[in-house]
């Protein structure tokens, strides 16, 4: 069990490594750049951060980034710190600003990139997690096996609430499981939020009552606090299933706010994650980013995808998708469900079922279910198949064979 808070990091660095690592440890504790009244060494061992470990991992040609001391040699190394708890208390955003506060601009380091963290039990009795998850998310969407498959709203501005709710009602007719609103779209004068979910749950409660199938839509609910709530609030009374949120909008303390509010699952947009990662030696993991938003009340998460229209590599895209389904404490295991996007066709889901050992996922495809020759129904059903083969480890051409929707998306994809 973990008692103190611990980060571990990727730090570059052109100074002694151990003497670069207690400067960031000092920066981001008890410590100042001079002794300072009241610093006493009592105050230190009671409330300083601690360099738990220390690899070096070797040297590299030059330094990542600039602003740093220069040196000879620039060595990067894999570091441990910790913190006691009493520092923050069990608290999110403070939590933020030890773990990622003024760490990445010091002088000391040429690259430094947070990878993952572990926290004492006292952060999941204070804090609600998913509601939802994997389990209640299936629930209410009746899908009680095999990937979600899903899709998202396009043009992603500049349909009207008529327009969007046409959209929505093809897209059920068509057999989806789950539709989001794009992250642009939220409530803008063309297409003002509350008539446009008055205009979708319309057809969707018409399609359900036909059908039997409740579809899910996340409806775009971005915006300040109070908003978000009477939002939240219209989405439930008019009987929907989902509400989305842009994280990196709304900060910590908007999504814990909604998340207190909520009898909805909150599916977690991460738009703008490449300005945290993109650089190999600045910034976020996604498993350390991602643990604030499933520990502050996301349901579901944006992972990317394989082989995805992004700079992400898939290596990466499967690690975050893995660690969304990783237990986070031994009392609360903060599951939620990975959700693949950007540029997923029938192409991908036999190495994507393969490398994640599950379908537990939400699979969003736009073109691929939307620009099938033979219309979005087939599109679907294309991908149905798709999954239906990678689960059952037959290969693509093999399935195919005997299940046209599938044949014809392999087809046009690949000519």
């Amino acid at each position: 069990m973990v008692v103190r808070i611990e980060a571990d990091y990727l730090m570059e660095t052109s100074i002694d490594p151990e003497r670069a690592a207690l400067v960031l440890a000092g920066e981001q504790s008890s410590g100042t750049f001079v002794a300072v009244p009241g610093e006493t060494s009592e105050l230190k061992e009671r409330s300083g951060a601690r360099l738990e470990k220390l690899d070096v991992l070797g040297s590299i040609a030059g330094p990542s980034l600039p602003g740093a001391k220069s040196g000879s040699c620039v060595v990067q190394a894999k570091i441990t710190l910790s913190w006691p708890l009493q520092n923050t208390g069990p608290d999110l955003p403070n939590l933020m600003a030890t773990i990622a506060g003024n760490l990445f601009e010091l002088q000391e380091v040429s690259g430094l990139r947070l990878l993952d963290f572990r926290l004492p039990e006292a952060f999941a009795k204070a804090y609600p997690g998913p509601q939802f998850g994997v389990d209640g998310t299936r629930q209410l969407a009746g899908v009680a096996k095999g990937p979600m498959i899903g899709t998202i709203i396009k043009p992603s501005v500049g349909l009207n609430p008529s327009e969007t709710a046409a959209l929505a009602a093809t897209l059920a007719k068509a057999g989806i499981d789950f539709i989001k609103d794009d992250e642009l779209q939220a409530n803008g004068p063309s297409c003002p939020f509350e008539e446009r979910v008055r205009a979708v749950m319309t057809v969707l409660d018409e399609h359900s009552q036909r059908t039997g199938k409740k579809v899910m839509y996340a409806f775009n609910l971005t915006g300040e606090i109070d908003d978000m709530r009477a939002r939240h609030d219209l989405v439930r009374d008019l009987g929907g299933t989902c509400v989305m949120v842009s994280v990196n909008s709304v900060g910590l303390g908007g999504m814990l706010a909604l998340a207190r509010h909520t009898e909805l699952p909150i599916h977690a947009h991460r738009n703008g994650w490449g300005y945290l990662s993109r650089h190999p030696a600045l910034g976020w993991s996604y498993p350390a980013w991602s643990k604030l938003w499933r520990l502050a009340g996301a349901d579901h998460m944006h992972v990317n995808g394989l082989n995805n229209k992004f700079s992400e590599d898939n290596d990466s895209v499967i690690a975050a998708a893995k660690s969304c389904l990783e237990p986070m404490f031994d009392s609360k295991a903060c599951a939620v469900m990975p959700v693949f996007s950007s540029g997923q066709t029938v192409l991908q889901p036999w190495e994507t079922y393969e490398r994640l050992g599950t379908a537990d996922l939400i699979y969003t495809a736009g073109g691929g279910i939307m620009a099938h020759p033979q219309g979005p129904a087939t599109g679907v059903k294309a991908l149905r198949e798709a999954w239906d083969a990678a689960i059952a480890g037959v290969p693509a051409d093999d399935y195919a064979a005997t299940h046209p929707a599938l044949a014809s998306a392999l087809n046009w994809y690949r000519s």
